[in-house]
């Protein structure tokens, strides 16, 4: 991270937070962490394909699919997504 180039913006009922990665740091983020405290960590994804698919895998087909179920899954891609809503295609 970039520190001087974060940022912090708090109202009364909202807060973001900026981060800026470090120019030695490439590729997009998969996840973060976020909690009062290192020992209360929640963990969350950022909106990618593959968080997505990720998601899809488990929600579609639980640990006790066979091979055969995995390889009659749909294709799933997506096709666009904004912090309103995303789009997902199945084929």
């Amino acid at each position: 991270l970039v520190s001087p180039e974060s940022s912090v913006s708090v109202s009364a009922h909202n807060a973001a937070i900026g981060l800026t990665k470090a120019p030695s740091s490439t590729g997009p983020w998969d996840k973060f962490y976020f909690g009062p405290d290192a020992s209360a960590l929640q963990e969350r994804l950022f909106v990618s394909e593959e968080n997505i698919d990720g998601f899809l895998d488990t929600v579609l087909c639980p640990s006790f699919c066979s091979q055969p179920a995995l390889e009659s899954q749909p294709l799933i891609e997506t096709v666009d997504f904004t912090e309103d809503r995303i789009q997902i295609r199945l084929k």
